[in-house]
């Protein structure tokens, strides 16, 4: 059995490990809070937003702020948002093949958000125009860059990562143009506005069509930083899923190298107790074989 000493240090480094994981797991939970805050200030300012635009567009085509006088470059960009690190499980991987299931190299390009995407894309051969970092920070993330890319494609599709629960995360797809639609009339349903916002009641400097173009820019930056920072609380999400197993397992290794120690310590209090006994029956041995000697 081993010696006390050496399973206190494993004793104390489980235990580091305990403290670690607890921390790690309230950070996470910390981040996924302030995520969720973030996602729902931005929201209310896209509301307002897309009261303005439903009112004064021209027509019914969004065009990523490029304007009604610019060609698309190509059909379709495809987004992807992945894990800037290696430790993502089998998420990227699911979310890669779900957007190479209809990619076409001559019609769609790819810009890609994320390391270890971008590592995964390389290993399959397949080219990207683009590819950007996670940004680190979950305040004030600049799209700007891929917003100005955007505004090229007739189509936007984003696949990441999405947070469905602290347990559950899945991978999903999304068409940027119809979900800005569908948002705005989401949002639109929320705001109790009257106000008629037209050319007859406003002044639009330096003209009609640049506002809208400029509104249909801000509204994509808004939601490409939304999708990047849910791809963010499904990643801190899985960290906390994560984080709460290794806890739980590193408290079952501390019981087990407490109990270890109690019966290492227990064991040498019974072999010292084991050899008191044996030397003092020798003592008493040896007392009564003087005894029977001077008797003879």
């Amino acid at each position: 059995m081993r010696r006390p000493q050496e399973i206190q240090q494993d004793v104390d480094t489980m235990a580091t490990m305990v403290n670690l994981t607890s921390v790690f797991e309230s950070l996470a939970s910390m981040r996924i809070s302030q995520i969720k805050k973030k996602v729902e200030q931005s929201e209310k300012f896209f509301g307002e937003l897309w009261n303005i635009y439903s009112q004064i567009r021209l027509d019914q085509t969004f065009r990523f702020g490029r304007g009604d006088q610019t060609k698309a470059e190509k059909e379709q960009l495809k987004i992807l948002i992945t894990a800037d690190g290696g430790f993502s499980g089998d998420i990227d991987q699911r979310l890669i093949r779900l957007a190479l299931e209809d990619y076409n190299k001559d019609k769609h390009d790819i810009i890609i958000v994320g390391h270890h995407g971008a590592v995964q894309l390389a290993q399959q051969g397949i080219d990207f125009k683009k590819y950007y970092k996670l940004p680190k920070q979950d305040e004030g993330i600049n799209v700007e860059p891929i917003t100005r890319d955007a505004r090229g494609y007739n189509e936007v599709m984003a696949y990441y990562q999405s947070y469905k629960s602290l347990s559950v995360q899945n991978v999903k797809k999304m068409n940027i143009g119809r979900a800005l639609a569908d948002k705005g009339q989401a949002s639109l349903e929320q705001i109790m506005n009257d106000e008629v916002i037209n050319e007859e009641t406003h002044i639009f400097e330096p003209n009609t069509n640049e506002v809208i173009e400029r509104i249909e820019y801000f509204m994509t930056t808004i939601i490409i930083s939304q999708i990047i920072l849910e791809s963010k609380l499904a990643q801190y999400a899985s960290r906390f899923k994560a984080m709460t197993a290794a806890h739980e397992r590193a408290d079952e290794s501390l019981a087990d190298f407490k109990m270890m120690f109690n019966r290492s310590k227990r064991a040498i209090k019974d072999t010292r107790l084991k050899e008191i006994v044996i030397g003092m029956r020798k003592v008493k041995s040896a007392r009564e074989a003087k005894k029977k000697a001077a008797m003879l």
